[in-house]
């Protein structure tokens, strides 16, 4: 078989074989009766990272933050975040379907908020516009290329939001501790609640946390109930999750390196794009192109495996199971590359 480097995403890592073992190992519960101690262990563990009172452990990211969404907010109230943020353009509608809520989206395609744009929305509240419930953002920012936001910056947005609570899309959350070199606490401190994937850079196959204050993550788990989300003896996944915390964040550094390595390649090859890899601060490799659903398939024939996030922008992303070798050959890949 011809080799492939997939890096669609970083979502299609595998476990590890400690994660394997532990799995096998993990003593278990019924966690829709609060009974299964490897997930209590995994939501202490994760909480006192981020540094919030309570965390719940769910399938999935897009639920965490659904589920966030439904108790910060109340239906018709409008969310202000970012056009590109995952919330509005990559959870299928989903915050309209169960929240009931309308988002005032601002533009963020360098992987920012302007702060006087988030508090002239907050102010429009006063001329009889629908009532701003909350605030949303995400660290790192996807479409942007895995931007990473410091304390600072989130903090000061998080201040021109008047005093509405806000909710951190940390779905790559260790990855800008990482890339900005700030504790995980003090990067979620801003926020009221906090969300992070262990099934992306961290390697666990199945699992995120939602984070924040105990009587929010009470009303939370009443939330994760309705959307499905109990998963019973659930201490087989948690159980991968907490070796993915303890273990699996310091690494993430080498898919930053690589990532930037593949950043400068795609930045030369195709200076059509303008793309500059010093953006690339994380692991993600993202870049406009008039061509990029076309480029995308015929890296693919190649044996290299990308994405597109809209029809003119690439998307290439560094993971665990992409080696140094790896990248080399991606590299030749791609300074070879032509349309012929």
């Amino acid at each position: 078989m011809a080799r492939v480097i997939d890096v669609r995403s970083d979502t299609v890592t595998q476990p590890t074989d400690v994660m394997r073992s532990a799995m096998a190992a993990a003593v278990v519960g019924d966690d829709g009766y609060g009974e299964d101690p490897t997930i209590h262990e995994l939501e202490g563990v994760f909480a006192a990272l981020v540094g919030k009172e309570a965390a719940i452990f769910v399938p999935s990211g897009v639920m965490a933050n659904q589920m966030a969404l439904r108790v910060l907010t109340s239906p018709g109230d409008l969310v202000v975040t970012g056009r590109h943020h995952h919330v509005v353009s990559f959870e299928m509608g989903a915050s309209a379907r169960n929240a009931s809520i309308q988002f005032a989206p601002i533009e963020d395609s360098s992987g920012f908020l302007d702060a006087e744009e988030v508090a002239e929305v907050v102010s429009a509240e006063f001329d009889h516009q629908p009532h701003i419930a909350a605030l949303c953002l995400e660290n790192t920012h996807m479409y942007a290329g895995g931007v990473p936001w410091g304390a600072r910056e989130i903090a000061s947005i998080v201040a021109a939001a008047d005093g509405r609570p806000t909710h951190l899309d940390g779905a790559r959350l260790f990855n800008a501790s990482v890339a900005t070199g700030e504790d995980p606490a003090a990067l979620a401190a801003p926020a009221t609640t906090v969300m992070t994937c262990l099934s992306k850079g961290l390697c666990a196959p199945v699992g995120s946390l939602l984070a924040g204050p105990a009587d929010l993550m009470d009303r939370a788990r009443v939330e994760r109930k309705r959307l499905g989300g109990t998963v019973r003896q659930g201490g087989i996944l948690a159980a991968a999750g907490l070796v993915a915390l303890r273990t699996m964040r310091d690494r993430l550094v080498d898919d930053h390196r690589r990532a930037r390595a593949l950043a400068d390649a795609f930045s030369t090859r195709f200076p059509e794009s303008a793309y500059e890899p010093e953006s690339c601060a994380t692991n993600i490799v993202a870049f406009d192109h008039q061509r990029a659903r076309e480029l995308v398939a015929r890296l693919d024939d190649r044996g290299l495996r990308g994405g597109t996030l809209s029809p003119r922008r690439a998307r290439f992303v560094t993971h665990a199971g992409i080696t140094d070798d790896d990248v080399d050959a991606a590299i030749d890949i791609i300074t070879s590359f032509t349309w012929a």
